[in-house]
């Protein structure tokens, strides 16, 4: 009898375990698309993304993301508007004692998948999350443990989790989607979002305008315009794949190099761009003034003080538009103060330039 009742316990414990698993693997079939579709519109590792909504969601079956559609324990913040519960999670009042938290209940688990994304890319929130942006989309490890350093769970052990998840189930597979499936990835996403010196930007499609692109992201045409010095009015066309900024470049660049070696004939914009530092700045901060392009080879500073010298240029072909007065269908549209446009170039080599400056050395330009 107790042999009977011994091997009807496993047995049940063995089809248990079978449920869960089956289970857990259902959760996974069920939202791995809304992960890599998250992926390629924000950067945000498919496989981090599920490890964490399995992990605060308890594979679905929690409180939150049955009720509330809340499948990351989002809060509810100031600015938030939509429906709210309430729970105890890790408030307390003055003396000590746990209170229930307010939380964000969504429509659906789609809002909710996108929402974590939008968390995580909150401007203001840069500070907390924004390096993570910079790491390689495929080093699940790296942002497990940038999640935890950056305080988005308090628990010691999350990052260790996240990971255990994402190996034990293979969860990383999710992070390099087969080459087939990718166009129909890249349609379902409405578009990507990267980031460069914590700062926003993303790629213009083929014959898009900056209206098209405005649409596209949610973003107001004219600071679009605002934020990109290429860019003079609202009906511009873009060309495909062009880098545009959806937030304003930083004053200096924020990473550990302080200069860049100019190599390729590099313009200052095509620098500016590179390293997402405001153009203006980059001019000032190097005593160059528009019109001035730096020569191969020498090195022009990103961030601190200003140079004492400045460095070797030549002539570009660029000059600023201080007032760009452009035509658009029913009036005409005054847009950002410091715009460039491109002109016939007339490289030169100026002869009191940089002191000492042989002026019958040889620039990039004139070589024959």
């Amino acid at each position: 009898m107790k042999k009977i009742l011994f091997s009807a316990i496993l047995l049940f414990a063995g089809q248990k375990g079978f449920m869960q698993d089956s289970e857990r693997l259902d959760y996974i079939k069920r939202h791995k698309s809304l992960a890599i579709e998250e992926m390629e519109r924000t950067g945000i590792p498919a496989s981090i993304k599920l490890a964490q909504g399995i992990l605060e969601s308890n594979w679905g079956k929690s409180e939150l993301a049955m009720r509330g559609n809340n499948h990351f324990g989002i809060k509810c913040g100031k600015d938030w508007n939509g429906k709210t519960m309430y729970r105890k999670d890790d408030d307390k009042d003055k003396r000590g004692r746990l209170i229930p938290s307010c939380f964000r209940v969504y429509s659906n688990v789609e809002d909710s998948y996108r929402a974590h994304s939008d968390f995580l890319l909150d401007p203001k929130k840069e500070y907390r999350y924004g390096h993570l942006f910079v790491l390689n989309a495929t080093d699940y490890k790296k942002w497990a443990k940038g999640l935890k350093s950056s305080g988005y769970a308090t628990s010691p052990t999350y990052a260790t989790s996240l990971i255990h998840l994402i190996e034990t189930y293979k969860l990383y597979e999710f992070d390099q989607p087969l080459w087939e499936d990718w166009a129909s990835f890249k349609e379902k996403a409405d578009w990507t979002i990267l980031l460069n010196n914590e700062v926003q930007y993303t790629f213009s499609r083929d014959a898009e305008t900056v209206r098209d692109l405005s649409k596209r992201v949610n973003i107001p045409a004219r600071k679009i315009v605002a934020y990109n010095e290429h860019i003079t009015y609202k009906d511009q066309v873009l060309g495909s794949n062009t880098m545009i900024y959806l937030q304003p470049k930083r004053g200096h660049y924020r990473g550990k190099q302080t200069f860049h070696t100019v190599t390729n004939h590099q313009t200052m914009f095509q620098i500016s761009q590179q390293y997402g530092v405001s153009l203006k700045k980059l001019y000032d901060r190097n005593l160059l003034e528009v019109g001035m392009e730096p020569i191969n080879g020498v090195q022009i500073k990103l961030r601190g003080w200003k140079v004492k010298e400045r460095p070797a240029y030549t002539q570009s072909g660029y000059k600023i538009d201080p007032n760009p007065l452009k035509p658009t269908k029913n009036k005409t549209q005054k847009e950002s103060e410091f715009r460039i446009i491109e002109t016939q170039p007339q490289y030169a080599f100026p002869e009191a330039i940089q002191g000492n400056v042989n002026q019958n050395r040889k620039t990039p330009f004139n070589e024959n």
